[in-house]
């Protein structure tokens, strides 16, 4: 949703990225400050749930080509081209640009452009004006599409779930959301846009999903790390794990397992319609920190017993440059 404060919001900032940041490189600072500002981390503490909404609202748009496009057009005009939404009866009423930009021109003009030497907006949002009419022997064009945003547990994403979105006048909109949404997708609500002579736009919402502190999602696979002892890693041992879809399950963890195997899964992943994704599970290996004196002395034992194992052998060889 091309918002009106973008111009006084500066997104790169909030993440802490340069403006030429790429794709990476404002997923990964994303990650980093939602786990430090997360709710769960941070009860109570408004100031930490403002700053992850800032921080959600941010990745959100930076993630987006095409919304990053938009902002970055929209932040270079300066406060020159701050819009308002569209008054009553025009449609609007989620704060977004479309809302006002296009009952704005000149009698005569295109829907998305101004009259009287004013800017061209047409590139900037992907000729969208051309839905404001009919055109020469077509059918009536239908009304402009609107935007939205909203955010979403993690849970509800893997799941699915149903959102309830407030317009101006007070009206309420359900928005269900498909089990497997990904961060950044929209979602359409067919015939909730502006009116036009052909009927009605559409309304497009764009999802933001709070980040999980356990589960982590990869495409359709889900990835977890698991705490194992080391007599498990060592002998071997079936252990259970909790799914993303309420289950546990029982996984076997082969003998000799050092930290960092991922053992998959398989189908205990993401769940849509047209795919199923596995649960990647990392083996994390267990040292404890206070042993008896009859464990210690177990620990010696094995390492007698082992005192031929070399478990840098050909390091320097790997490491030779």
């Amino acid at each position: 949703m091309a918002s009106q404060d973008w111009i006084d919001k500066d997104f790169y900032q909030v993440l802490g990225v340069s403006k030429d940041a790429n794709a990476e490189e404002i997923k990964k600072a994303y990650r980093k400050l939602a786990r430090q500002y997360h709710p769960d981390k941070n009860p109570g503490d408004e100031a930490a749930e403002q700053k992850f909404k800032d921080i959600s609202e941010a990745h959100s748009v930076l993630s987006d080509p095409e919304q990053r496009e938009q902002y970055d057009a929209i932040r270079a005009m300066g406060s020159g081209a701050r819009f308002s939404a569209g008054g009553p009866g025009s449609g609007g009423g989620f704060e977004d640009l479309f809302g006002g930009l296009f009952n704005r021109g000149a009698p005569g003009t295109a829907g998305g452009r101004f009259g009287g030497g004013g800017p061209d907006f047409s590139d900037v949002f992907g000729g969208m004006g051309d839905r404001f009419g009919s055109r020469f022997g077509g059918p009536p064009a239908k009304g402009a599409d609107r935007t939205a945003k909203t955010t979403i547990s993690f849970r509800g994403a893997v799941r699915g779930t149903t959102v309830k979105l407030r317009e101006a006048n007070g009206s309420v909109i359900d928005v269900r959301i498909p089990a497997g949404v990904k961060d950044g997708q929209k979602v359409r609500v067919k015939g909730k846009g502006q009116q036009g002579p052909g009927g009605p736009g559409d309304l497009l919402v764009e999802v933001a999903v709070t980040p999980h502190s356990f589960y982590e999602r990869e495409g359709d696979n889900i990835r977890i790390h698991l705490p194992v002892s080391f007599d498990e890693a060592v002998l071997g041992a079936t252990v259970e794990v909790p799914t993303i879809h309420g289950e546990k399950v029982r996984i076997k963890v082969p003998a000799g397992t050092s930290s960092g195997r991922t053992l998959r899964l398989k189908g205990h992943g993401i769940r849509r319609k047209s795919a199923q994704g596995d649960m990647l599970v990392v083996v994390d290996v267990v040292v404890p920190k206070d042993l008896t004196e009859e464990a210690l002395e177990a620990v010696r034992a094995y390492a007698a017993a082992t005192q031929d194992i070399d478990p840098r052998e050909g390091l320097e060889t790997k490491a030779a440059l």
